[in-house]
């Protein structure tokens, strides 16, 4: 069995906290390596083994674990009980293995080169597109897993509707993403702030931040009908979070960040090119517009190289710091001082992350 490897240094979780999560993702792996739903063949099984360590690990777990977390600051309590604990970190790894799927079939329809340091799935040898189906596993792993730990629990119904309809969201602002920059209709004109933030909300905020909040408000027996105005905080915490991505891909260290940014080769609607949309004259507008979109290692640098002379990492220095304060006096207005330090534990790990 392959040990979990969490990039924990970077956050202040606690080591017990964390050696509960590995524990609990290797007996989540082995009940599905064992589920006799389906006759697999020992071939088939260590390729699944081997499959789900290899999308599912390697990251920071961040949503995984703000599940801990945040039933923690709901109930108001340091430590969770052995059932209660289980609970939550199972649910933390639900999150983590439809991340694992949604990034799958992202870095396939992206073309994307690396993922959390090493090469995307579909490009190890003898994977190639047989990532669609191990991406589809994974997320027949999430039903699986909520099935078998959850089913009873007054609340299943609702987390079930609750994931899938996170599902829906998220593969929703993929197609917006998809579609605005599609290969066939290169159209820089079509790139405004407003497709811009659609996108981000549905590909990124409601499955890392909504999701992980909600699931411990389910576990905590609250109605999310109840939160609101907690669900608009964390999507524009979502967006602030996209942007922040924008601006890594672009200006980032490949080796610290974990992977090589292809937004401009991609001719993503990033935050960076909708930015430079809005201030560029005349001139600057028809070099982005011959360079954008293009593999050419020398358009790239031409794009990066307007960037800076329009001089966006000072306008995103700018955006980060009016979009804490906007964030810090929303969640300030929250009456429930529990919802509060849930809400500002998330900003706090993001704020002016550089990775």
């Amino acid at each position: 069995m392959a040990t979990v490897e969490l990039e924990a240094a970077n956050r202040s979780g606690d080591a017990d906290t964390l050696a509960t999560f590995k524990e609990i993702y290797n007996k989540l792996k082995e009940e599905l390596l064992s589920d006799h739903a389906v006759e697999f063949t020992d071939e088939s099984l260590q390729w699944i083994d081997h499959m789900v360590d290899y999308n599912v690990l390697g990251g920071k777990c961040n949503r995984g674990l703000s599940v801990i977390d945040s039933y923690k600051i709901l109930k108001g309590v340091d430590v969770l009980n052995h059932e209660e604990m289980f609970l939550a970190c199972t649910l933390g790894w639900c999150i983590e293995w439809l991340q694992a799927y949604l990034l799958v079939h992202d870095d396939i329809m992206d073309n994307s080169l690396t993922r959390r340091g090493k090469p995307c799935w579909f490009r190890v040898p003898q994977v190639g597109l047989i990532a669609i189906n191990d991406g589809m596993i994974l997320r027949c792993h999430v039903s699986r897993i909520l099935q078998r730990h959850f089913k009873g629990k007054p609340y299943y119904v609702d987390l079930i509707d609750f994931f899938n309809e996170i599902e829906f969201k998220t593969t929703s602002g993929q197609f917006l993403d998809l579609i605005t920059s599609h290969e066939g209709d290169k159209d820089l004109t079509k790139y405004n702030m407003k497709i811009y933030r659609l996108i981000a909300r549905y590909k990124t905020s409601y499955y890392s931040f909504y999701l992980p909040v909600a699931c411990a408000l389910l576990l905590a027996g609250e109605n999310l009908d109840n939160f609101t105005g907690v669900k608009n905080i964390l999507v524009e915490m979502g967006t602030h979070y996209q942007i922040q991505d924008d601006y890594l891909d672009a200006f980032g260290d490949p080796e610290f960040i974990g992977k090589i940014g292809t937004d401009i080769e991609d001719y993503k609607c990033s935050w960076l090119v909708v930015q430079a949309l809005e201030c560029a004259n005349e001139a600057q507008k028809r070099i982005l517009s011959e360079n954008y979109g293009k593999s050419d290692p020398a358009c790239v640098a031409r794009v990066k190289d307007l960037y800076k002379d329009l001089n966006l990492e000072e306008v995103f220095r700018g955006y980060e710091m009016n979009s804490y304060n906007k964030l810090i006096t929303g969640i300030e207005a929250e009456t429930n001082k529990d919802i509060q330090n849930v809400l500002k534990s998330f900003l706090f790990k993001i704020y002016k992350r550089n990775k």
